[in-house]
């Protein structure tokens, strides 16, 4: 929609080409004094009209000006851009190989792991359960010899009585 005042130039603009128009014709009604001053307003309608083709003409320039100028910047940006995915992708490539080797070891650290774990899980329990028999033979041996002790002292004291008893007997032999 135009503005109040572009539509009051579109009108101005519109009655000065009428004028222009007309001023070709010839009016019988008019006096020649009327024709300078048609002629004059024609000459002054076609230099304002000429203005405003310059100053069109002109902006028109400073926008395609304003426009190659920004392409120019865009053009600068997107080629600075490039370079520097050329230069990310030549950074990604060397590290991207390294970790894909690097990952494929770890696979094959992972597959001999899971072998070896379940071993070391059975020689766990095998050892677990080697442990608790000799924890019991160990406790059993230890029941064992508190009896041997129990025993021992139980055959030295009857020993020592028949010892007493026989050297009693002795000493009244005497």
């Amino acid at each position: 929609m135009a503005t109040p005042k572009q539509s009051y130039e579109q009108h101005q603009q519109q009655t000065n080409v009428q004028r222009v128009r007309n001023s070709g014709m010839i009016n019988v009604n008019q006096s020649p004094m009327r024709d300078d001053k048609e002629e004059e307003m024609s000459r002054s309608a076609l230099a304002m009209f000429r203005a405003k083709e310059e100053e069109i003409e002109r902006k028109k320039m400073e926008v395609r000006d304003k426009v190659h100028a920004y392409l120019g910047r865009v053009e600068e940006e997107t080629k600075r851009l490039a370079e520097i995915r050329e230069e990310l992708e030549g950074l990604t490539d060397p590290l991207r190989k390294e970790v894909a080797m690097v990952r494929k070891k770890i696979d094959s650290v992972n597959k001999e792991l899971k072998p070896l774990g379940q071993t070391c899980q059975r020689k766990e329990r095998e050892y677990k359960e080697a442990l608790d028999a000799f924890n019991e033979k160990n406790k059993e041996k230890a029941q064992l010899v508190t009896k041997l002790m129990e025993l021992v002292t139980e055959s030295e004291k009857l020993r020592m009585k028949k010892l007493e008893e026989l050297s009693k007997n002795v000493d009244t032999l005497n």
